[in-house]
């Protein structure tokens, strides 16, 4: 009886241990949700409500998209549209949802050498940047915040790299204000990371407003039938509760630097 007892414990030990394995999500996301404290903000309360473990990736959106073509994680929660829509349309992601949305904003010296606050749009500081030979520090990693000011340098008809202060870090967010605060240089940032950045030096927010600086972010399961190994049902239970009152509440409760710096946005 006692051999029978001991047995049974080990079997639910094995399947106990084996269903815990089994919910653990790996979510790839973007270094502004991780860097911000948003993810450290916001998981413990799903995890807490669902008993679904997450392991975040925290990369740039390029990497975190490639990372799901591999099939390496579950679900993306990333920010540029125009890739993640691809992403989908090439089968990928299972569908994207709007969950929240912030914006980027011009960072540089206190001074601004280059007189950005009275450039008025993001196109008119990036030609002043240019004019000005003042430096600027690109991310130049193909996260969602590059591929942002990738745009915005063609839509200003300058080519960055002609530029002699131009300097990529090949890094997150953080890295990047780093340089920036090193150097006193300019950079363009998501305001949630700045808002969250500590070692600004002579670094202050020079430029913001401009609509063409709006950041949306959406969340995509793994499309199972392109990755079969992909945990469907708990992506899918991340997805939800990411646009669910419980999730947006929480994304709005979030501050950096006592400001709200991400507001939620999802399709009721």
């Amino acid at each position: 009886m006692a051999h029978c007892f001991r047995s049974l414990i080990l079997a639910l030990g094995l399947l106990i241990g084996t269903a815990h394995a089994e919910e653990t999500l790996v979510v790839a996301s973007t270094t502004s949700t991780e860097q911000s404290g948003l993810f450290g903000w916001i998981l413990p309360k799903f995890e807490q409500s669902t008993a679904i473990k997450v392991r975040v990736v925290a990369v740039g959106t390029g990497q975190a998209l490639e990372i799901g073509r591999r099939g390496d994680a579950d679900v993306l929660f990333v920010h540029d549209r125009a890739a993640e829509d691809k992403f989908v349309a090439e089968g990928y992601g299972s569908y994207r949802k709007d969950v929240m949305y912030n914006d980027f904003v011009f960072v540089g010296p206190k001074d601004d050498p280059a007189k950005i606050r009275t450039a008025a749009s993001a196109l008119n500081a990036l030609k002043a940047i240019a004019s000005s030979g003042q430096a600027f520090i690109s991310r130049g990693d193909k996260s969602g915040t590059h591929a942002a000011e990738l745009r915005l340098w063609k839509e200003a008809g300058v080519d960055p790299k002609t530029l002699a202060g131009y300097k990529e870090t090949g890094s997150g967010m953080g890295p990047t204000l780093n340089m920036a605060a090193a150097i006193n240089g300019y950079t363009l940032s998501d305001r949630a990371t700045w808002g969250a950045f500590k070692n600004r030096r002579d670094l202050d927010l020079v430029l913001a407003g401009d609509p063409v600086l709006f950041n949306p972010y959406g969340v995509i399961p793994v499309n199972p039938a392109r990755h079969p190994h992909v945990k469907k049902e708990a992506a899918e239970r991340f997805a939800q509760w990411l646009v669910s009152k419980e999730g947006q509440e929480a994304i709005a409760a979030f501050r950096a630097d006592g400001q709200p710096v991400f507001f939620p946005n999802a399709k009721k």
